[in-house]
């Protein structure tokens, strides 16, 4: 490669930074150690990214010059992946002088295995664009052991022959960590072999169908190496991502935190979408870090804020309460503080919905991404709407057959073959049975772990978590004829990983909507799923609507009084509304809460030992839905709100973000 002018090194070096440092310049990012960019949408973030590194390549181009990258995996970085490709072979954007590093690689592994690296960047990225297989590098994870000190020796090498990595991206771990420099790793390692932390290995369970298969080990570039890279540009998307960030981009840069040590490159900044951000000083309580214009929605969430801290309910709060924590620009919006105290109460007291006043009669549409979701998230709800008459269709999205044990197929095999004579399964009939049990068993029996199942396993599966379902809206007083199961193509992989959303999964939500037209939907908005899954149906359930809505326009172009059901956006699974976020809250008595329970206990097969539980939080479901609709009430009760054993939230709105 050519040698890198000053003027290029330069520009390359400071564009970034510096458009981040103006973008966040009044914002109070005095607490953050490092530019931060913020935005709505993680599609956004990535066409930022993805639009710099097509600028890098066609100023490289321009001069004759390679361009030398550093690049992850996971499911962060998909959506850079996605729009690269799409530049070339839309746009022609041209990758041939284009030179690549990947971050680490388990070890050991197999380049064919699903898990792969190797694999995960062909099918995501190397196989759609052109660069040249020589200019891609990866760490092998399949050579001897004896040779991985010398292959992370050449790995370096081949890294300083290139000129050395002109910009690279990451991801952030929930411990903290870039590549895989675990927590403890020193700002001066260099790529080898490490050992995985435990949560790095919970957090890889899903795609390993269990931590036990999880490997122990990983070549990793090491913290030095991502330090040298003229540029790095860190992403994060997600809720539970927004503690580390926070840790990593505003406390001192510590070995605990390895992300933390890009404070010390001076060409380093943090891309992160809103959720991802959320624990941020400047997001949580921007009051405590510069003069803001307040609005409604901010003093809301300062007065909770303040009497969550001071543990007083919020009409006990004095303006004395608000000067000593940095807010006396909302004191003086007030003649007194109890108008502004007696306001924010009246707000949320009037949020709290009992039975009487929830839609009643109506036509109702319930998405749940997962077959378990809706009762998880929101069966206090479901029950009620029940109760008031509403006609309710369940649409269960994705079959959910990757979370059900291969021992839960050999037991309804078993069950099969018991009942069989009692229900008249004889003769060829059942020696038909006989000989495709025998089949899936022999499957099953040198199946390895993390392989894809065969059709038949899959479909097994997938009836499995069907039959669950149906039985848990029973207990909410719905039958079979309520519940719609969509088995969204994008889903229909057999692996963890998912095809993007496409066309065809925007068209089943849409003929739904066109057969029920609902007027009002429930739609899963914790989107810190760690699988994908929830922010996928997401997106379907959101172009599906707007074409929806735009196909019921009147002539005249303008919507159609009924063309927009309300959207009632729900969550529970992975995370909580906050108070200054929700809409409404729907109290449930301890007899609610316990059907709520009931229903989810349906769900045989993600009970006890669920196969994806997910890394960070290690109570099951049950215990999940129940902690946080009692927590919600414990809240609420604590702002001096009337008392209740449980609440669940909700988000609504015409137009999904």
């Amino acid at each position: 490669m050519n040698a890198k002018t000053a003027s290029q090194t330069s520009k390359a070096q400071n564009e970034p930074a510096f458009e981040a440092s103006r973008q966040a310049s009044n914002r109070g990012t005095q607490r953050e150690r490092l530019p931060v960019l913020i935005f709505e949408k993680p599609s956004e973030m990535s066409h930022r990214v993805a639009r710099r590194i097509a600028n890098l390549i066609e100023e490289r181009q321009a001069v004759g010059q390679e361009l030398v990258l550093g690049l992850p995996t996971g499911s962060t970085p998909i959506g850079v992946y996605q729009e690269l490709v799409r530049m070339h072979q839309e746009e022609g954007l041209d990758f041939s002088n284009v030179v690549t590093f990947n971050l680490d690689e388990y070890y050991p592994m197999d380049p064919e295995s699903l898990q792969s690296y190797h694999r995960f960047m062909e099918e995501n990225f190397f196989n759609h664009v052109n660069i040249p297989e020589s200019q891609i590098h990866i760490p092998e994870g399949d050579i001897p052991r004896e040779e991985v000190e010398r292959h992370c020796i050449e790995y370096e090498h081949a890294i300083e022959k290139a000129g050395g990595i002109d910009l690279i991206l990451l991801g952030i771990g929930r411990s903290g960590h870039v590549g895989f420099n675990e927590p403890g790793s020193s700002r001066q390692t260099r790529t080898r072999l490490i050992i995985l932390d435990e949560i790095t290995r919970k957090d890889a369970a899903s795609d390993f169908f269990g931590e036990e298969n999880v490997p122990q080990e990983a070549i990793t570039m090491g913290v030095g190496t991502i330090l040298d890279a003229d540029e790095i540009i860190l992403m994060a998307t997600g809720e539970h991502k927004a503690p580390i960030v926070r840790e990593a981009v505003e406390e001192e840069a510590n070995r605990s935190v390895t992300a933390s040590y890009l404070q010390d490159h001076p060409n380093a900044s943090f891309y992160l979408d809103r959720a991802a951000a959320g624990e941020l000083t400047r997001v949580k309580t921007p009051w405590l870090v510069r003069d803001i214009e307040w609005n409604e929605q901010l003093e809301k969430q300062a007065v909770i804020w303040l009497s969550k801290k001071l543990n007083k309910a919020i009409p006990r709060l004095e303006s004395g309460d608000f000067y000593r924590n940095q807010m006396h620009g909302v004191v003086h919006r007030y003649d007194s503080i109890d108008d502004l105290t007696r306001k924010i109460f009246e707000d949320l007291r009037q949020r709290i919905v009992y039975s009487d006043n929830l839609i009643k009669n109506e036509r109702v549409i319930l998405f749940s991404p997962h077959p378990d979701d809706d009762v998880i998230s929101m069966g206090g709800m479901l029950d009620k709407l029940v109760a008031n008459g509403n006609d309710v269709t369940v649409a269960y999205m994705t079959n959910g057959s990757v979370a059900v044990f291969d021992s839960d197929v050999r037991r309804y095999l078993r069950f099969i073959e018991m009942c069989g004579p009692t229900m008249g399964l004889e003769g060829e009939a059942f020696e038909h049975f006989n000989a495709k049990r025998a089949e899936i068993e022999s499957f099953l029996d040198q199946k390895s772990p993390g392989e894809v199942d065969i059709q038949e396993v899959q479909e097994l599966k997938a009836y499995i978590r069907y039959g669950e379902a149906v039985a848990a809206t029973e207990v909410m007083g719905l039958g079979p004829e309520h519940c719609r199961f969509l088995d969204m193509p994008f889903y229909k992989t057999g692996r963890v990983r998912k095809d993007p959303v496409t066309q065809a999964d925007v068209d089943v939500v849409r003929n739904l909507l066109e057969e029920v037209e609902p007027t009002n939907v429930f739609v899963a908005g914790d989107l810190s799923d760690p699988h994908g899954t929830h922010r996928m149906c997401y997106q379907a359930i959101r172009d599906a609507l707007g074409e929806y809505r735009d196909a019921r326009a009147g002539s005249d172009g303008q919507p159609a009084a009924n063309a927009a059901p309300l959207v009632w956006l729900y969550r529970g699974a992975w995370q909580e509304w906050e108070i200054d976020r929700a809409d409404i809250f729907v109290p449930l008595s301890k007899a609610d809460l316990g059907r709520k329970v009931e229903a989810i206990f349906k769900h045989e097969s993600q009970k006890d030992r669920a196969m994806f539980p997910g890394a960070y939080d290690e109570r099951e479901f049950w215990q999940r839905a129940r902690d946080r609709n009692c927590d919600t009430a414990d809240t609420l009760n604590g702002l001096g709100l009337p008392e209740f054993y449980a609440a669940e939230a909700f988000v609504t709105t015409h137009e999904m973000p």
